[in-house]
């Protein structure tokens, strides 16, 4: 089975159009009510690089940059429940999924940055929260030390980069983009590098890209010190991690599952340790990697309470 067809859901999967309707339950805010939002496919042009954002609501700008090698589509439910409490919500696809478009060789973390900066400029003209998952807080934290005008604060995902990720790990990471895999091996690798004993890894069987992971690796080469770029970088740190570890000096929560394999929850506590007041760390138990779809009312509840706090409405 070829990843670009059923695991990339690119046809059944993925949102097309310029305006989509979906039909959401907002019990958080109206128990047993539903909703109907609007999802606005948006693109963005500078030069060679156009860059989709799904928007959905009206009000503070909250910009959601996906996992590697993975869709804007895996925010689908926090998005949702973003607008509902008064946001826009932005996910943006990278370049290589959606109309998203862009060089995709001899590309830079900063670069990547850039994308997000281009959306954030072009959709509020001042700062922004961001949402970053995984791959996407890198991203995040870059903009943030390059632009921290652009970037009111941050919420980190599964934020990783500094303690090693095991080798087992690594491989199974590497195995969910392989689409010489049968099913059963690769959402094994799902499993294991993405969930948590007892969660589903079904509900991401599709949605990987494998050519947009290599253009995201290809960025952050010589950046991890032990990450899933290590084959490729032959572990040399050509560039330091800390050129993004920081995030500038916007405020951040960092919320990391307790069972993540691949961005170990040691991570949060470093950046706790090392920025203090300026971290704010929420440990949740039974998530891996995914954290999305895995506690989703935990996740959604910490990301609202962070944005009322650091993007109030009317401001």
């Amino acid at each position: 089975m070829a990843l670009g067809a059923d695991r990339s859901g690119s046809a059944r999967h993925h949102r097309n159009g310029a305006f989509l309707r979906k039909a959401c339950q907002c019990g958080f805010a109206n128990a047993g009510s539903w909703c109907l939002m609007t999802t606005r496919s948006q693109s963005f042009e500078c030069g060679n690089v156009s860059i989709e954002a799904l928007v959905e609501g009206s009000g503070p700008l909250v910009v959601m940059i996906a996992s590697l090698g993975r869709p804007a589509q895996d925010f689908d439910d926090l998005s949702r429940r973003v607008a509902a409490a008064g946001f826009t919500a932005a996910c943006l696809q990278p370049r290589g999924i959606g109309k998203s478009v862009g060089p995709m060789l001899g590309i830079s973390l900063a670069d990547l940055a850039g994308d997000v900066a281009l959306v954030v400029e072009r959709l509020a003209g001042g700062p922004a929260v961001l949402v970053g998952h995984a791959f996407g807080q890198r991203v995040a934290r870059m903009l943030a030390t390059t632009r921290p005008d652009l970037v009111k604060g941050i919420v980190m995902l599964a934020a990783g980069g500094k303690v090693p990720v095991p080798q087992r790990a690594r491989e199974a990471l590497s195995g969910c983009f392989d689409p010489t895999l049968p099913d059963d091996a690769h959402i094994e690798n799902v499993r294991y590098a993405f969930f948590a004993p007892g969660n589903d890894p079904a509900v991401w069987r599709s949605g990987w890209y494998p050519e947009v992971a290599q253009m995201q690796r290809a960025a952050t080469v010589g950046l991890d010190r032990n990450g899933p770029n290590a084959a490729q970088s032959g572990g040399r740190r050509t560039a330091s991690v800390e050129a993004w570890w920081a995030g500038g000096s916007a405020p951040l929560l960092v919320i990391q599952g307790l069972q993540d394999t691949v961005a170990l929850p040691e991570n949060g506590r470093l950046l706790k340790a090392e920025f203090g007041d300026r971290v704010r760390l929420t440990e949740i138990d039974r998530a891996g990697h995914a954290l999305l779809p895995e506690q989703p009312e935990l996740v959604a509840t910490n990301v609202l309470a962070f944005l009322r706090r650091r993007h109030p409405l009317g401001n």
